[in-house]
C-alpha cells in the first residue's frame, strides 16, 4: 500500500510537468485517476494507522476483505461456510458465558473485546446471506419465469 502511495506520487509528479507544458485530455484524466488512487491509498494507511484495520476501498484491497472472502465461500462452499458461520456462533456463546464467570474476573476486558469481535463477524455472515440469498432466491425466480 505505502509503495503504491509513493509510485503514484512520482507519475504524479511526472505527469504534472507534463500537463504543464501541454495539456492533453488523456493526460488530465490520467492525473485525475492517480489522484484519487492515491488519496485511497492514504486513506489506508490512516484507517490503518488509526484503528488497526483497513478500509478495503483501495483497488488492491478490494478483493482481499473479510466480506469478499466470505462471499466467495458462500458461493463455491456453502458447508464450508455454514461450519465458519457455526463456530462464530458457538464463540459468541462462549464469550457471554465466560462474562457471567465470576473465575473470569480478570479477563473482562478481553473477554468483552472477544465477544464484541465476533459478533461483528456474526453480523458480517447475516450481511453475506441477505446479499447472495437475495441473488440466488431472485435468480430462481427468473428460470422459473422464463
Amino acid at each position: 500500500m505505502y509503495n503504491d502511495r509513493i509510485n503514484t506520487w512520482r507519475k504524479m509528479t511526472k505527469l504534472d510537468e507534463a500537463l504543464d507544458k501541454k495539456p492533453t485530455k488523456s493526460d488530465v484524466t490520467q492525473m485525475a485517476e492517480l489522484r484519487i488512487r492515491n488519496l485511497q491509498c492514504f486513506a489506508e494507511l490512516q484507517s490503518y494507522n488509526d484503528t488497526g484495520k483497513f478500509l478495503y476501498k483501495h483497488p488492491l484491497l478490494k478483493d482481499k476483505s473479510e466480506f469478499n472472502e466470505l462471499a466467495k465461500l458462500f458461493r463455491t462452499d456453502s458447508s464450508e461456510f455454514l461450519h465458519r458461520h457455526k463456530n462464530v456462533l458457538d464463540n459468541i456463546k462462549r464469550y457471554k458465558s465466560y462474562l457471567k464467570r465470576n473465575d473470569r474476573q480478570d479477563r473482562r476486558a478481553s473477554d468483552r473485546a472477544n465477544l464484541r469481535r465476533h459478533q461483528e463477524c456474526e453480523r458480517m455472515f447475516k450481511m453475506v446471506m441477505e446479499q447472495y440469498s437475495d441473488k440466488a432466491h431472485g435468480q430462481e425466480e427468473n428460470e422459473r419465469g422464463s
